[in-house]
């Protein structure tokens, strides 16, 4: 309906301008840049940048749905994505071209698919799927990871304008005012957003930082916010308790709570609240009323000016940071140059909200050539990245064809010093990915959100003895070796295996820092399962590296075994093949030797890999159902476990075996079997 037929007493929310809240979003992200750059850590400056947007762009779009009984979906659609797409197109052909330039051939699959989805705002997603760790900056990060943000920001815009626009129209239809319904939708929303993130965070965190679902509702209470404003006079002392508290809370926030292992789930409350709070203690002030000290020290020139650059500023930091780690080969940036990236940010952003956001907020007054160099980047970038997409579906990686053993001995050059001819090294850099075991190639590996336990049986699948395959992929890589074994020599293998699950008992097993509930309900129901199926052996992992240099046996594996020894069932224990690392940064063989390194320089010394003695040996001698194993003189020779051995790439990602690799261990992973088994 019209402004003129509702009712007299709706409330329209005032429309001057929030310099505070400028300075607000420049200050949040300023300290995301801070922490990423030096301290390694989630500020929560994202998430109060997040509410903002709710606030403020849920607050126009009702203000427009009052004034005129419309949102202007095409009118607020253009003018969202002038705003938007223009730097980030810049930045992404930037981080591209320093690509092509910088990195190995190997990354540019990768940074095409995650250019393409930074371009149509599922970027987030994309991170879900690979579960991409986003404790820290290093040099094994995406330079596009940051923009995660961007793509849950976006795809708010398009539900919010969509769903405020069918509730504008449905209201008009019924001749009510639109905003009491958007606050019952938003709130509805809201509620059910932030129950689904403190669900996510107990089961599956790393999915749950990227989940748009899980994500919704900081910029739902900022949207909530805005629907209640023209409602909302803070008392005049409660305002700069609002302001001190707000404050206090954002500089705050980044030291006290651990973000990545945290948000969204509840305690996110903590930096949406300190927005939220600021948003309201300069709220309707009257016309003799001052703001709150604190919110006039919000609207100081550098805080201002900072939420000018502030999206510019978010979008260049990220990647210079990963450029500069990677080169440099280093963890972390230190202060001096820390502070020369921050430097350098700035510059960039400046550069980019004087040439290029500024004059294309305003398209027809634009120079024509800065409308055709960006509208040329992004379509070159689209063209190139979805090109790209569709050469990678023709010719995708392929798994290498079973090798011949003489030229390509493998494992077995190591282990027995087998000749190695002069032939190109397989599998190539290019089809590494895809030389997986079978059970990732089957569906017979849980994946992150699957709780089920899943089986599959290989070898000679008719035989009556067994050897179960338990764990996580660690364990998963080792079929390909036993596959050889169980045709030569007639028995089954059963696979029980999770990503990132070696099993355990451990109350509250975590990976990557986050916890884990589901490996430990999976665990158990393996055990169980064990016990009733009665494989004759069960083989799983015995080590894992430990932090820092070596390798270890956790307690928990310990316990792991009491409970196989108590279900009367014999464990081969093996130990865990080197997981490439520098300075505690993984890194992939594939992407070292593509950079002209070679297999000695690509790998890592063996003294930094493992414990000169198995650390499994020990404890082991204390469970009469436990054998150990260790193949480690057929991965790593006596000063450097290398990157590849007879003329066989050992590694298809940073830490797990090609399945190539793992059949040239079968002779050795023979030998030692031979005598425990008794089967041959």
């Amino acid at each position: 309906m019209s402004r003129a037929s509702a009712p007299a007493t709706t409330p329209v929310a005032t429309t001057h301008h929030r310099g505070d809240l400028d300075g607000l979003r420049g200050i949040a992200i300023a300290l995301v840049v801070v922490f990423h750059i030096w301290f390694g850590r989630v500020s929560g400056g994202v998430d109060i940048f997040l509410a903002l947007s709710g606030y403020f762009f849920t607050g126009s779009l009702l203000r427009r749905a009052e004034s005129t009984g419309r949102v202007g979906l095409r009118e607020t659609a253009g003018r969202t994505a002038r705003r938007l797409l223009p730097a980030l197109v810049v930045v992404l052909a930037a981080v591209v071209v320093a690509t092509i330039a910088l990195r190995p051939y190997t990354q540019w699959p990768d940074i095409a698919t995650q250019t393409l989805a930074s371009l149509l705002y599922i970027q987030n997603w994309q991170l879900a799927l690979s579960w991409s760790d986003y404790l820290a900056a290093d040099p094994s990060v995406s330079p596009l990871q940051h923009l995660w943000s961007m793509s849950v920001q976006g795809q708010f815009y398009l539900a919010a304008l969509l769903v405020i626009a069918g509730i504008t129209a449905g209201c008009r239809r019924l001749g009510i005012a639109p905003r009491p319904a958007a606050a019952f939708v938003i709130a509805t929303m809201a509620v059910a957003s932030f129950v689904h993130a403190a669900q996510g965070m107990a089961a599956h965190q790393g999915w749950n930082y990227y989940d748009s679902t899980a994500r919704a509702w900081e910029l739902l209470a900022g949207a909530l916010l805005a629907t209640l404003a023209p409602y909302l006079t803070p008392p005049r002392a409660l305002r700069p308790i609002l302001a001190a508290a707000g404050l206090a809370i954002v500089f705050a926030c980044g030291w006290l709570l651990d973000g990545a292992s945290q948000f969204p789930g509840p305690l996110a409350v903590v930096p949406v609240a300190a927005a939220l709070a600021l948003i309201l203690a300069a709220h309707h002030l009257g016309p003799t009323e001052q703001p709150p000290l604190l919110s006039r020290l919000l609207t100081s020139a550098p805080a201002v000016r900072l939420g000018e650059l502030a999206y510019a500023l978010y979008l260049w930091h990220w990647p210079l940071l990963i450029f500069y780690l990677a080169e440099r080969d280093t963890p972390t940036a230190g202060f001096a140059d820390g502070a020369i990236l921050i430097a350098a940010a700035l510059v960039l952003a400046q550069l980019t909200v004087r040439f290029v956001e500024t004059p294309l907020r305003r398209p027809k007054r634009a120079p024509a050539t800065t409308r055709r160099l960006v509208a040329t980047l992004g379509v070159t970038l689209a063209v190139a990245t979805v090109g790209t997409q569709v050469v990678l579906h023709l010719n995708p990686p392929k798994a290498a064809a079973a090798l011949d053993p003489i030229r390509y001995p493998g494992a077995e050059a190591l282990a027995r010093g087998a000749r190695i001819p002069d032939v190109p090294m397989r599998p190539s850099l290019f089809d590494a990915p895809a030389d997986i075991p079978p059970p990732t190639g089957d569906g017979c590996i849980a994946d992150w959100d699957t709780r089920e336990v899943i089986t599959c049986d290989y070898g000679d699948t008719t035989a009556e003895r067994t050897i179960a395959v338990v764990g996580s992929s660690h364990a998963e890589h080792w079929v390909p070796a036993l596959e050889v074994l169980a045709r030569q020599h007639h028995f089954r293998i059963a696979v029980y295996l999770k990503m990132g699950c070696p099993l355990t008992v451990a109350q509250e097993p975590s990976y990557k820092g986050e916890a884990n509930p589901d490996c430990r309900d999976w665990s158990r129901e393996v055990l169980d399962r064990l016990a009733v199926d009665r494989p004759d052996w069960v083989f799983t992992t015995a080590t894992r590296p430990r932090d820092g240099v070596g390798d270890e046996t956790p307690q928990d594996y310990l316990q792991v075994w009491s409970e196989l020894s108590d279900r009367d069932l014999k464990v081969l224990a093996v130990r865990d093949t080197p997981w490439l690392r520098r300075d505690e940064v993984r890194y992939r063989a594939i992407d070292c030797l593509a950079q002209h390194g070679n297999r000695l320089s690509c790998g890592m010394t063996r003294t930094d890999a493992l414990d000169p003695v198995n650390p499994a040996a020990a404890p082991a001698a204390a469970y009469p159902n436990v054998f150990p194993l260790d193949l480690s003189d057929a991965v790593c020779d006596e000063q450097v476990c290398a990157a590849s051995a007879g003329n066989v790439l050992i590694y298809h990602d940073e830490h797990h075996l090609t399945a190539s690799y793992s059949r040239s261990l079968a002779p050795e992973l023979g030998r030692q079997l031979g005598p425990i088994l008794g089967w041959w």
